[in-house]
């Protein structure tokens, strides 16, 4: 799913190798040599890496609820594993999506481009997640003992029927000569995750609007550096224009980063009584995905630093791909926070 580190040249040009060249410089410029053995291994060590990602994501969404409300004596929430999982297809897909249309505006003016392309996944994206909006009306119906019509007439079944709706609609846009206009049905759904994120009764417009920001930055930095990682692996043959690719993208990601640490800090501060911190599963996810940023900023942060200190992006590369796994993490922890009770009520009991 991620690109792996373009590969060195290995053979020098003609001419320009000594006659007599040492032994271990002769037996690093062969296959056999440390050059391809390191090559062998990064081969097997990046799809190993992912899977373990996957396998730790997986984990985390359907036993992660059931784990942070542990000892805290709240109340217990049906199927919230299915619902987590559920969720994060949801939140994948929008990604995916937004970062196929963002991507694309900061590939055009790279001057000198390959004329190269990735394969679009918006179609497929789209479709998972009205797939997963659809499964969570069903999960819906299940728990409230309603049939699926009924289910319809109630306030979160409609608004997932809305989100099912128009990512059907996107992914017809996606498939359409004009994929742009994916991004109206897109935005519907962002905005409908927002009202159903936020039934409580203290302030749901103020809160739904800072989910809309929050959600859109969050699709748009992790969906735009996946986009931006696939080019580059198939721009590995010309490192000047990955290296200027890779740094419109951080900059953009700094504008990004910034919309999200100021939303999500009001939400956190708006949602979650301080003194409820350690002792509520809402709490306790907020933590672990503060945690995540924490590695992401970082990476990012070093990321910036080696494209501007080197020439060959590579290096660079490699961290970035690093950040993508973890804020693949944080896609699932932010799914499970949106699955864990509200934490405002403790404050409110008598």
């Amino acid at each position: 799913m991620f690109p792996g580190p373009p590969a060195d040249p290995a053979t020098p040009t003609a001419g320009s190798m000594p006659s007599a060249a040492p032994p271990a410089a002769e037996a690093a410029r062969t296959p056999g040599g440390a050059t391809g053995a390191a090559s062998a291994r990064r081969a097997w060590t990046a799809p190993l890496l992912l899977g373990c990602a996957g396998v730790l994501a997986l984990c985390i969404a359907l036993f992660g609820p059931g784990l942070m409300a542990r000892g805290t004596g709240e109340l217990r929430i049906p199927g919230a594993g299915l619902t987590t999982v559920l969720r994060t297809v949801l939140f994948a897909a929008l990604a995916l999506h937004l970062g196929e249309l963002l991507a694309p505006q900061l590939i055009r003016p790279v001057r000198g481009r390959p004329r190269t392309a990735v394969r679009s996944w918006a179609v497929f994206a789209s479709l998972a997640g009205a797939a997963a909006a659809a499964g969570q009306i069903v999960r819906l119906a299940a728990v409230s003992d309603l049939g699926i019509t009924e289910t319809y007439g109630t306030r979160e079944g409609g608004l997932l029927l809305l989100m099912a709706n128009g990512l059907v609609v996107a992914a017809l846009c996606a498939a359409s000569r004009r994929p742009a206009l994916a991004l109206a049905p897109l935005a519907v759904v962002i905005g409908a995750e927002a009202l159903r994120a936020h039934p409580e009764a203290y302030s749901p417009e103020f809160g739904a609007a800072l989910t809309v920001v929050h959600l859109t930055a969050a699709s748009l930095w992790t969906g735009g550096l996946l986009y931006v990682l696939r080019t580059l692996w198939l721009w590995r043959g010309s490192p000047a224009s990955a290296r200027a690719l890779l740094g419109r993208y951080a900059r953009l990601a700094i504008w990004l980063y910034a919309a999200l640490a100021a939303t999500g800090t009001a939400s956190a501060l708006r949602r979650l009584p301080l003194d409820v911190v350690p002792t509520s599963a809402y709490g306790r996810t907020l933590l672990l995905k503060l945690a995540l940023m924490a590695v992401v900023s970082v990476l990012a942060v070093a990321a910036r630093r080696r494209m501007l200190r080197d020439t060959d992006p590579s290096a660079a590369c490699r961290l970035a791909r690093r950040e993508q796994v973890v804020l693949g993490l944080v896609v699932v922890v932010s799914a499970v926070l949106t699955v864990v009770p509200d934490p405002h009520w403790i404050s409110l009991r008598p």
